[in-house]
């Protein structure tokens, strides 16, 4: 499982002209589920995500999570984040999950952040969503379950 998460001070998700998800400050996590993901990759992903400190504590350290400062997470479902480029130039999704797989996962990862009462706007599965986001700082982290980077 990965995930690309940017701290935002905003940002928004949008299917066919209207606004399905917004948050303020907070995180933006773009979750891809691969083929073998499992409880134990949704639980490694959901402690990083919660738990991650990128938000400026008094000091302007990094030092404060999304619970800490009240923030909000907006999650998107992107499959293209498990995208292999190794080979060529167009990407191969092989990794990916089957449609049914990501949709769970992506119910499991988006439930689990809720029970920690974390305020979570959502995207849509396997719509075409245009997201708008202000990166603060900026600050972009990816994660991997499976820690290969």
């Amino acid at each position: 499982m990965r995930a690309v998460v940017q701290r935002v001070s905003n940002a928004s998700v949008d299917v066919e002209g209207k606004e399905i998800g917004a948050i303020k400050q907070g995180l933006l996590v773009f979750l891809g589920v691969e083929k073998g993901d499992t409880d134990k990759d949704l639980e490694y992903i959901v402690n990083k995500v919660s738990g991650l400190r990128v938000f400026e504590d008094a000091d302007g350290k990094l030092n404060l999570s999304v619970v800490d400062v009240a923030g909000e997470i907006l999650a998107v479902s992107q499959f293209t984040i498990c995208g292999d480029c190794k080979k060529g130039k167009r990407p191969s999704f092989d990794n990916a999950a089957p449609a049914e797989v990501g949709n769970e996962y992506y119910e499991k990862f988006i439930a689990a952040l809720r029970a920690e009462n974390i305020k979570v706007a959502t995207g849509q599965f396997q719509a075409h969503m245009y997201v708008s986001l202000v990166n603060d700082g900026p600050v972009t982290i990816l994660l991997d379950s499976k820690k290969t980077f």
